[in-house]
């Protein structure tokens, strides 16, 4: 929906307020004119319900209003005497149209001085479930939410059940898009697997500003661009366009942000020329061709390797190795030969991106690409289109047509495009094994989600018995940073054991002093 759409549609729902509630605002005292007036009248509803004046920004919170609008109607319902729990029953079937029962037929009364707690132990049992679901959803769209890892693209970084805590605040919380849509729960429902959320109506893109940009090589969660699939994993085949805030949820190492020239040499990374310095904590790794003398390599050996992922071929094996694991297990006697997979340049390759035939790239060779930065503006001709195309047309909402060696863009001739947002480049560390940008381009600064900050939990599925499966030198660590991550879990635990002695201190003197 557009600006205007939106202007009109907040309009409509003004208007349906004030037809069913004038009669009610004056019962309670108020003018009716104070039921049409925008903001203030909730404001005043507020006051009516006697609620506190900070819930009207929850009722204009994307996803947080569709919980609070029932909660708003039952309250309305009962200032009036309708505590039945038919009537609040029928004030959430009935969407709110209820109350317009109350207000033009039924002579109810206000009652001023209403108590605030439920008349039932089911009511007050629902009523805690609802706010408890309020600042949950509040939490995990505007300050911090849990995600899991489940696949090794990040290996060595990020492992397969790796529980995490992802900041939204740091680039700035992105408001939902879908309006509606059930809380907490991503693109589909638990259990049934059918759709979470209506693609209609659509918010604009609005971002809450956060307190630093996007770095190079941090590891960044976003909204995969290209996605159509209908759920994570998904199997179906099953195809859908999905709103950007619930496409799936990918998690890669920002390689390259706006602005930057990016080429790829023999798996390496160049950033305006020069060849790039990962952090200490990323491990990127290769597929080698692993020759031996004909003796097979034992599990052990393997783990002394930290080997976690390859194939027995028979005569060799296929390792997936970091530099330094390859260069000490070419030293093992049982080791003939180490050779690394690279894909060479020259042959076009139709899944690497810009999938043209111009670019006859492999993702192990590839480029030179910019980046595009908000503001830049780039030559537009069948040379550059390929790589811009999407930008264009998907991620900047403009319609392109080519006529010939002419490229229109709303109906105009276009020579030149300016762009409107950054766009970042998204690569894993596991450089054979990970769905990245090399293959499907650019991630837009509006799919960016959050910063990655923190490894609550993490689960080895392969592990022997429970205490094996927690990696506990994983629990409570931090994702950034240098050096070997340190985990904070005594810590914690040593500050909630102080936390419960303190409150069961103080309890035990409160107490006594009654006594």
């Amino acid at each position: 929906m557009t600006m205007i759409e939106w202007f009109v549609f907040f309009l409509i729902i003004q208007v349906i307020h004030f037809l069913g509630t004038w009669k009610l605002y004056v019962k309670a005292g108020k003018k009716a004119w104070e039921a049409i007036i925008p903001i203030y009248n909730v404001i005043v509803l507020m006051k009516i319900i006697n609620r506190p004046t900070w819930w009207v920004i929850l009722l204009f919170i994307p996803i947080i209003n569709l919980l609070m609008f029932p909660v708003i109607w039952v309250e309305t319902v009962r200032s009036f005497g309708k505590y039945k729990t038919t009537d609040s029953f029928l004030a959430v079937f009935t969407l709110g149209f209820y109350i317009y029962y109350l207000n033009y037929i039924e002579n109810v009364n206000y009652i001023e001085d209403r108590s605030l707690k439920s008349r039932t132990e089911l009511g007050e049992w629902v009523s805690s479930i609802v706010f408890a679901i309020v600042a949950a959803t509040i939490v995990h769209t505007y300050i911090m939410q849990p995600y899991t890892i489940p696949t090794s693209s990040l290996e060595k970084s990020l492992l397969i059940g790796d529980f995490l805590f992802v900041s939204k605040f740091h680039y700035g919380a992105r408001t939902p898009m879908t309006t509606i849509a059930a809380p907490m729960v991503h693109d589909s429902l638990p259990f049934i697997g059918t759709k979470s959320y209506l693609k209609k109506p659509q918010l604009p893109y609005f971002r809450i500003p956060g307190f630093q940009d996007i770095k190079r090589n941090e590891i960044v969660v976003f909204s995969w661009p290209v996605d159509t699939v209908q759920r994570f994993f998904d199997t179906s085949n099953i195809h859908i366009d999905k709103p950007i805030d619930k496409k799936s949820n990918y998690v890669k190492r920002c390689v390259g942000i706006a602005g930057d020239s990016l080429e790829i040499k023999n798996g390496y990374i160049y950033i305006n020329g020069e060849k790039t310095v990962l952090p200490d904590r990323a491990k990127p790794q290769f597929m080698h061709k692993v020759e031996t003398n004909g003796q097979q390599l034992s599990a052990t050996t393997l783990k002394r390797y930290d080997i976690t992922e390859g194939r027995n071929m028979g005569e060799y094996y296929i390792l997936n190795l970091t530099d330094e694991n390859a260069a000490r297990l070419k030293k093992n006697p049982l080791v003939k030969n180490i050779i690394k997979e690279n894909a060479p340049a020259g042959e076009f390759n139709s899944r690497v991106f810009p999938h043209n035939e111009q670019y006859p790239w492999s993702e192990d060779n590839y480029g030179p690409i910019y980046i595009p930065e908000a503001g830049k503006t780039v030559d537009l001709n069948s040379a550059s289109l390929p790589f811009y195309k999407r930008i264009i047309e998907v991620y900047e909402n403009n319609n392109l047509t080519i006529n010939g060696d002419d490229i229109f863009i709303n109906g105009e001739l276009a020579t030149t495009y300016t762009f409107k947002q950054n766009y970042y480049w998204m690569m894993g560390d596991n450089r054979h094994n990970s769905e990245d940008a090399r293959f499907w381009g650019y991630v837009p600064f509006d799919h960016v989600v959050g910063k990655p900050v923190f490894i609550w939990f993490s689960w080895d599925t392969n592990g022997d018995g429970i205490a094996n499966k927690i990696r506990w030198d994983r629990v409570f660590t931090t994702v950034h940073g240098e050096g070997k991550p340190v985990s904070y879990l005594y810590y914690f635990l040593g500050a909630l054991i102080l936390w419960f002695g303190y409150n069961s201190y103080r309890k035990r003197k409160k107490e006594e002093e009654i006594d």
